[in-house]
């Protein structure tokens, strides 16, 4: 999304990277229900990433063997994201993971 549409797309209008930032957060989480996310203010939840937009490519898709039972699945990275960053606590660095992993599976919506 960011990258075609915010950066290279070369026919027709590109849309702006604060725009697709939203769609893609703020928006994203409130259609789920998730009112506690997808904004950078206080009381709410905030996992933040942090990009390296004029270096930010995706890579060519794999497939994976990470399932249960050796199930498959399709893949595909991403290179550009610096950090990714969890209830405060740093999990990936240089698009490789750091170990930590601070935050819980959500089930259902949450108000704020």
């Amino acid at each position: 999304m960011l990258t075609h549409w915010t950066r290279d797309r070369t026919r027709g209008p590109k849309v702006s990277l604060p725009w697709a930032v939203r769609r893609i957060t703020r928006d994203s989480a409130f259609a789920i229900g998730l009112r506690d996310r997808g904004v950078l203010a206080a009381g709410y939840k905030a996992d933040i990433n942090v990009i390296d937009y004029d270096n930010l490519r995706l890579t060519m898709p794999e497939v994976v063997y990470d399932l249960p039972s050796n199930g498959r699945r399709l893949i595909q990275r991403a290179i550009g994201y610096e950090a990714t960053i969890v209830a405060g606590v740093p999990v990936y660095r240089n698009g490789e993971a750091t170990g930590a992993l601070p935050g819980r599976l959500v089930r259902g919506a949450h108000v704020a």
